[in-house]
């Protein structure tokens, strides 16, 4: 080729020589003003002959010029030539410069992406293995110029053979991306390579081939640094990278660009402290000038991206009269928040047109879509029925959208809109049909009837009444829960979804949708809280059910709220939920369900010891129950009556009927009401003071409800469980198992068994000699049960803390609690209470010498202990008795009391006291 070019240039510049001469020639001829010297002035005479060889030479000059090009083979393009030094860059090239952009002010900490690449970057340069092309990807608005500039500056002495910067336009507005070769002409224009030099041709890929080579050639060997900024696509960029191994590049992108070498880098949105930070130094105010918790709600409502955050603060600063807080108003009055994050011809919501305008059509009609969702993530089932369209189909829109950094990946295959991003496909959504919007909210309510009703077939206790969903609920595809542990797991990811469905679907006026969504969730609100939504929901439900007028869905979300204020201890609002179901039940003569809220108003008012009341009420229920041959409602209503007969000290009639429950519960396979009757059995024992039986059926209950994963229950029976150790003697076990239904307690929010939870522990922190905090404990666990309206806890409450104040001789304190307590527990018929507090301020008497007033509260014990069969009452009461008679009448008397009081407490376990005992039997007759 180079000789084909050589010899052109031979014939080009002879031919020129000859022409010059005949020109001459003929003009000199035609003149006749000067002669040619030789052979040259015979030519001069005869000009015609000039004109003659003028036209030989041209035509030979344009012949072999024509054969020199038929030389090259047939079918293959020109090659790149170079071409003359015009001065002009490449048509639409990128702006290139030679030392990267300016450091912004607009950068705030982001030392841990910064010190990963310092940390990639240095490991690579020690070791002497190749660097790998970083790229720093990320959502519209996040910073990944800003980032990618000052890393550059950060590691620019890393590279001293330059630092150049590329903007490839792959999301500029207005413009088209850089095409390869036009960036590598600005590159090897940058780099010192002169213009006439840069291969040039028509066939773009050969030219593109050339110039990387060219581009490769001048970086071997150099350390240098390359930002290409804003990348369309790999594809876009991979002419560019150096060939060197020396060469760092970082790249930025608002696609996920696929390749082998990268190194990625995700830039997130910032930290709420370091948005803050960044919002005070762009306001141009002092920051003591500025509120930090106003600040700190500008920038969540910004979503803490530092565009949206360098935009509010740029309002501020060109707004004197303005302060944060009215920056604030305005912020969240807004019906359009993305308007309001603009400053000038720059705002937010552009950046993302950029990015939905890069979509496909069917992208873009997703997106939209999901501008109708009311929840905060999603997966591909939810997706689906959102868009109408098959799961596998919106798995790749997930993903789709995912790489276009259009949506967050979360963990379990979740999905989740920035806030702002959220806010930009709701305002595309809301330009169409509004009916798209009811539609969308009824498809997804109606997936979650479908999903529920699977989750709930491992959530409902056995033998209850299932819910079915509609008929076109049929036709959603749900997730595989095949398990109680999946349901449980999907129901907790999904809960915030649904609720908020709910929320929407009400303010739509989908009230049938709203009702059976409560309804569906109400299982598994009842066993894992928060309490306060539940009560949230099912005030909707009713309202949504007054709303169309159906008795029936309105006496259900009522039983569902009152059985919610029970857990929360809420007594009377409970009771009057239920008294409304029961009336709107009796009216549309559904006797299951009227039996339904009578078995719950009935627990009610045996947590608040109206046990007439509260066996009423179980029995009618169980009446009930066994006309529709409901055999759980019958274990229920048994179970509950035997708790209120426990409560009563009838004893023998508790275990009775919560044996019987026990039975039904076991036939039905109902392992939840089998862990309760285990449980309350484990109570009644207890009292009766057979410890190991009642220890064994704590340990049963607990198994069970941990089975389940039923951490209320729990709480009751470690709380249970802890009792029976404290009796036993086992302080540091007792201790324990408070401590740790203490803490589930607390989580959940339930104020009952957190409130006997401190009770329990100020027993133990009296019995291991503190008797200070033990009074603080009880006194706060008086004032919540008076708080909570529970007679019994406050009665307890009351009992324990006379004890405690007379262990630090507030004799006149302790009385008056005994009294108090005294008073209420004969109030309820709680004789088994009223002996333990008798025999309290029988001890009180004693240690202060009224030994005859001590001898009547013991006596009076006494009876109350044997007659309803609590032996532990009984030998406390014998004790007392006989260290009495020993002081009164010496130790003979005492021997035989003290003697039965020992028998019994061997027979319970309790060897501390029996130890006690036998210890002053030989101080005395010693």
């Amino acid at each position: 080729m180079r000789m084909r070019r050589g010899a052109a240039l031979a014939v080009v510049a002879g031919g020129g020589a000859v022409t010059t001469i005949l020109v001459g020639l003929v003009t000199n001829a035609v003149s006749a003003q000067s002669h040619w010297p030789s052979w040259l002035g015979w030519l001069q005479k005869h000009p015609w002959l000039s004109f003659v060889m003028l036209g030989v030479v041209a035509a030979a000059l344009t012949a072999v010029l024509a054969v020199l090009d038929d030389r090259q083979p047939s079918g293959q393009e020109p090659e790149p030539v170079l071409r003359p030094d015009d001065g002009a860059g490449p048509p639409g090239a990128a702006l290139v410069l030679r030392s990267l952009p300016r450091d912004t002010s607009a950068f705030t900490d982001r030392s841990a992406e910064l010190e990963s690449l310092v940390r990639s970057v240095r490991a690579a340069q020690e070791t002497g293995e190749g660097l790998p092309v970083h790229v720093i990807d990320g959502m519209p608005g996040v910073g990944k110029t800003a980032f990618a500039v000052h890393a550059g500056h950060v590691l620019s002495e890393r590279f001293p053979d330059g630092q150049l910067f590329v903007n490839l336009n792959g999301h500029t507005p207005g413009r088209s991306p850089v095409q390869a070769t036009e960036a590598l002409a600005s590159l090897l224009a940058a780099a010192g390579v002169p213009t006439q030099q840069i291969p040039v041709g028509d066939d773009v890929g050969a030219v593109t081939e050339a110039r990387a080579a060219m581009w490769r050639s001048r970086l071997a060997g150099k350390k240098a640094l390359l930002i290409l900024d804003n990348a369309g696509s790999y594809r876009q960029l991979e002419p560019l990278l150096p060939g060197g191994s020396e060469c760092l590049v970082l790249v930025t992108s608002r696609k996920r660009l696929a390749a082998q070498e990268e190194v990625v880098l995700p830039v997130e949105a910032l930290p709420p402290d370091h948005a803050v930070d960044l919002f005070v130094r762009l306001s141009g105010r002092p920051a003591d000038a500025l509120d930090r918790d106003v600040l700190g709600e500008l920038v969540r409502l910004c979503g803490y991206l530092p565009l949206g955050v360098s935009l509010l603060a740029a309002r501020l600063r060109h707004h004197p009269s303005w302060s944060a807080a009215d920056l604030r108003a305005r912020l969240v009055a807004a019906r359009d928040r993305l308007g309001e994050l603009r400053a000038g011809e720059r705002a937010v919501a552009a950046t993302f047109d950029l990015s939905y305008q890069d979509l496909a059509a069917e992208l873009q009609r997703f997106f939209r879509a999901l501008g109708h969702y009311p929840g905060t993530d999603l997966d591909a089932y939810v997706g689906a029925a959102l868009a109408a369209l098959t799961v596998a189909d919106v798995r790749h829109q997930l993903d789709a959208l995912y790489d276009a950094h259009l949506i967050d990946e979360h963990p379990g295959s979740r999905y989740r809109l920035h806030d702002l991003l959220r806010d930009y496909a709701r305002g595309l959504a809301d330009e169409g049909d509004s009916m798209d919007h009811v539609q969308a909210v009824r498809r997804v309510g109606t997936y979650y009837l479908a999903a529920l009703a699977a989750a709930n077939e491992h959530i409902v206790r056995s033998g209850a009444a299932a819910r079915h969903p509609p008929d076109d609920a049929e036709q959603a595809e749900t997730p595989p829960l095949e398990s109680r542990s999946a349901a449980l797991s999907w129901l907790e990811a999904e809960r915030p979804n649904i609720l908020a469905c709910i929320r929407r679907a009400n303010a739509l006026a989908l009230y049938d949708l709203v009702i059976r969504l409560a309804a569906a969730m109400a299982p598994f609100l009842r066993q894992a809280g928060p309490w306060d939504q539940a009560v949230g929901l099912h005030r909707t439900a009713a309202e949504a059910a007054r709303q169309t007028g159906d008795q029936q869905a309105l006496a259900g979300a009522l039983t569902e709220l009152g059985v919610i204020r029970r857990f929360m201890a809420a007594y009377p609002e409970a009771t009057e939920a239920l008294n409304e179901a029961v009336t709107h039940y009796d009216a549309v003569d559904d006797r299951r369900g009227k039996a339904d809220a009578l078995n719950q108003a009935g627990i009610v008012w045996y947590l608040t010891a109206d046990n007439d009341a509260s066996a009423l009420a179980q029995t009618e229920a169980l009446a009930l129950y066994r006309e529709v041959d409901d055999r759980l409602g019958q274990a229920n209503a048994l179970a509950d009556l035997g708790m209120v007969r426990r409560q009563t000290s009838d004893f023998c009639a508790a275990v009775e009927a919560q044996s019987e429950a026990l039975s039904f519960y076991r036939g039905l396979g109902d392992r939840y009401g089998e862990a309760n009757s285990l449980r309350d059995l484990g109570v009644v024992h207890c009292l009766m003071g057979e410890y190991e039986q009642a220890a064994q059926w704590h340990r049963e209950a607990l198994g069970i409800y941990e089975e389940l994963d039923d951490r209320v229950h729990q709480a009751y029976a470690l709380n249970e469980l802890g009792v029976v150790r404290r009796l036993t003697g086992d302080l540091d076990g007792a201790r324990e198992s408070h401590t740790r239904a203490l803490e589930y307690f607390t989580e959940l929010g339930e104020r009952f068994g957190r409130t006997n939870c401190i009770r329990h522990l100020g027993v133990l922190d009296r019995l291991t000699g503190d008797a200070t905090t033990a009074i603080r404990e009880l006194e706060e666990a008086l004032e919540a049960y008076r708080d909570l309206g529970s007679r019994g806890g406050e009665a307890a409450s009351l009992g324990e803390l006379g004890a405690a104040r007379a262990a630090v001789g507030d004799r006149d304190g302790a009385v008056e609690a005994f009294e108090q307590s005294l008073g209420i527990l004969r109030e309820l018929g709680d004789r088994c209470g009223e002996a333990e507090v008798l025999n309290h301020w029988g001890t009180l008497l004693r240690t202060s010498d009224d030994l005859g007033a001590a001898c009547r509260r013991f006596e009076q014990a006494l009876a109350l202990a044997q007659a309803i069969r609590c032996p532990l009452e009984e030998a406390r009461a014998l004790e007392g008795a006989g260290r009495c008679d020993s002081m009164i009448d010496g130790p003979e008397r005492a021997e035989r009391p003290l003697r039965e009081a020992l028998s019994i407490y061997r027979q319970l376990g309790v060897s501390a006291s029996a130890d006690d005992i036998e210890r002053f039997l030989v101080s005395q007759v010693g």
